[in-house]
């Protein structure tokens, strides 16, 4: 699973055998969710509200690169790193 961001212990990445929507994947120690990249909703699994206040914060400031991204996976290329939140 290909990382595009890491801050504040939050791994940010997106898988090349995916499925629609457009999501993204972040991890932060035993947590893990996906969080869609259209409406900047997380849509699977657990994480502390303040950890996914800072994800989201950061979602919404790079949504076009995580767009960008999303078609580099389709078109099994290589992704396209992300500056984290700062």
């Amino acid at each position: 699973m290909p990382e595009i961001c890491r801050f504040l212990g939050i791994v940010i990445s997106m898988y090349y055998a995916e499925h629609a929507p457009p999501h993204f994947h972040a991890k932060y120690g035993e947590y893990r969710g996906a969080f869609s990249i259209s409406d900047l909703k997380l849509i699977e699994g657990e994480l502390p509200k303040r950890i996914t206040s800072l994800i989201l914060e950061w979602a919404f400031e790079h949504r076009e690169e995580l767009f960008e991204d999303w078609r580099l996976v389709e078109r099994k290329e290589e992704l396209k790193k992300i500056p984290p939140l700062v």
